[in-house]
């Protein structure tokens, strides 16, 4: 899963930092086997670090990641696999 051809939607390219994207990007690569098709990521501010709740349902998996960065966001994401390409895309763009 998720080793195919990547994509995002325009609202991700326009509001989330390139650097921050490869970031998410990775952590999905990273997961261990088997993953669920629906990658969950929820990101908020924390001081001056970017808080990010990586999560999926089955199997059941969360895990945080506090990154400094100078302009932290609050967004929530998706990353789908749909068999032929993977897909990040806002919440709100669902």
């Amino acid at each position: 899963m998720f080793n195919n051809e990547r994509y995002l939607t325009c609202g991700v390219d326009s509001s989330i930092p390139l650097e921050l994207q490869l970031f998410l990007w990775e952590c999905v690569y990273q997961l261990p086997e088997p993953k669920d098709y629906l990658q969950v990521f929820e990101l908020s501010p924390s001081g001056s670090m970017q808080s990010i709740v990586h999560s999926s349902e089955e199997p059941e998996y969360r895990k945080v990641y506090m990154i400094p960065s100078a302009a932290p966001i609050t967004q929530k994401l998706y990353v789908i696999d749909d068999g032929d390409h993977s897909t990040m895309l806002l919440a709100s763009e669902y």
